[in-house]
């Protein structure tokens, strides 16, 4: 690929090689009918990738002061703020 086609400097995993890593009824609370390009980004990162997915998953998901609706909307809102499309 050219530069044109192809600005990113990192290689993302397919979305099919991702998809085979999945484990079949695994609940994924992010549906959206395709795998965002964060995902792929963060499995392209041997080192950064899992603490930054664990990290993830403590925040979202362990027990805390905010409710699940709560985390979604400070998260929703940070986004936002700093006009990250993810």
């Amino acid at each position: 690929m050219n530069e044109h086609t192809n600005p990113a400097w990192v290689e993302l995993p397919t979305e099919a090689s991702v998809r085979s890593l999945m484990t079949p009824g695994h609940p994924n609370p992010y549906d959206f009918g395709f795998l965002p390009a964060m995902s792929r980004l963060l499995l392209a990162h041997d080192e950064i990738g899992p603490p930054f997915r664990a990290l993830f998953r403590r925040i979202m998901f362990e027990a805390g002061a905010l409710n699940r609706r709560e985390r979604e909307m400070v998260a929703a809102v940070t986004a936002a703020a700093q006009d990250c499309h993810y």
